[in-house]
């Protein structure tokens, strides 16, 4: 018998992200740039963690469900939404190439 235990995720705002307002305004959120560049975002329910950088990727784990995945980073971009100090634009590389 296979049961998942956990999905781990990545994903990419495509924006910077300014840490040290969001771990000063969001207890959930621990960021100590010394230790570790990144910030770790604990969401309670459903129980998640994101672990998330200056650039705006991100890496969320502990979810169990698709469904969860979405709720959770719904949830994180809505939050981390008000830290964001510049979008940057998709590169050349992911953007669909027009057929000439």
């Amino acid at each position: 018998m296979i049961k998942i235990q956990n999905i781990v995720v990545s994903a990419d705002l495509h924006a910077v992200i300014d840490l040290y307002a969001l771990s000063k305004e969001v207890k959930a959120v621990d960021y100590e740039p010394e230790q570790f560049p990144g910030a770790i975002f604990k969401i309670a329910e459903p129980k998640a963690v994101i672990i998330l950088f200056k650039n705006g990727k991100m890496i969320c784990t502990g979810t169990n469900t698709e469904a969860n995945i979405k709720r959770v980073l719904e949830y994180a971009s809505k939050v981390i939404s008000k830290y964001v100090i510049e979008v940057t634009p998709v590169s050349a590389q992911q953007k669909p190439q027009a057929k000439k």
